[in-house]
């Protein structure tokens, strides 16, 4: 199939596939003799798994060691379920500074809404950026 089709069939724009083919994403790329490219089904197949890697925080370059190998087509098990479990745990350290992250602006919002009466704004912002210190 030629670009236009892949980019109307994956929803990803020409100009993107071709990025990915140049990183070398896509590598069962065909050229005829009028310089067209010609895709395989199986890069569709190739760009969903791009997309969703991406959407799970995959890098390019991590893309590039978990995709099927060049020659075979076939995917390289142990890296690949090692490449996953390391996501998952990024993921899971990102999940536990995001808590934090969360707890902390809480307790700022907590702090904010409890402004003592009759304390100006600006004597409540001190003291809420002071408790912040600690």
């Amino acid at each position: 199939m030629k670009i236009g089709e892949l980019a109307q069939l994956s929803g990803l724009s020409a100009s993107r596939i071709r990025f990915y083919e140049a990183q070398g994403l896509i590598r069962q790329v065909e050229r005829q003799a009028n310089g067209y490219r010609r895709y395989p089904l199986q890069a569709l197949q190739t760009l969903e798994i791009i997309q969703c890697a991406q959407q799970a925080g995959f890098s390019l370059e991590e893309l590039k060691r978990l995709l099927p190998d060049v020659t075979t087509g076939a995917f390289k098990r142990d890296e690949l379920m090692a490449g996953l479990e390391r996501k998952v745990e990024q993921i899971e350290v990102m999940q536990q500074h995001l808590a934090q992250s969360k707890a902390k602006l809480l307790r700022v919002i907590e702090d904010i809404q409890a402004r003592p009466e009759g304390i100006a704004c600006e004597a409540n912002a001190e003291r809420v950026l002071a408790s912040l210190k600690h």
